[in-house]
């Protein structure tokens, strides 16, 4: 009985590898699950950013046109705030101090939009367009002495 089942592995294994061109029983378990490297996990975490950078741009969006800039000027507010904090609502610059998307200096200037002004990215981005408005009028404003100063 034992030489019948070795013989009849032995066929199975050759009938396989002539079909297949390997032996299945020959791959590893292991080699047939997907792995998780390191290199995965950062794009993962880099695809995490571009949403979060994607929904608040779209919150910001009405808000420009809200106010009754053109879509120019919501593109001169992109490239201004990609720039400062790549539209992250949770980033602080260790050096200044500067907070949040619009980068406030401090952060707690913010308290006059909203109470949640270190979490909420709609808080944060009306704060920022209300100093936009007030100290340079536009966005593309800002963004041009952004681009001669490297603040605004």
């Amino acid at each position: 009985m034992v030489r019948t089942s070795v013989r009849r592995s032995a066929t199975l294994a050759l009938a396989a590898t002539l079909t297949f061109g390997v032996v299945a029983e020959t791959v590893p378990a292991q080699a047939a699950a997907p792995t998780t490297s390191t290199t995965v996990v950062a794009a993962k975490a880099q695809a995490k950013k571009k949403t979060r950078a994607q929904r608040n741009k779209a919150i910001a969006r009405p808000l420009v046109k809200k106010r009754g800039w053109s879509n120019r000027q919501y593109k001169c507010l992109v490239k201004l705030w990609n720039r400062e904090s790549r539209w992250d609502h949770k980033v602080r610059n260790r050096s200044s101090g500067a907070y949040g998307i619009p980068q406030a200096l401090p952060g707690r200037k913010m308290r006059s939009a909203g109470k949640d002004w270190r979490t909420n990215p709609r808080t944060q981005i009306k704060w920022g367009l209300r100093y936009i408005k007030g100290r340079y009028g536009t966005p593309c404003r800002a963004l041009s002495h952004s681009n001669s100063r490297g603040w605004y």
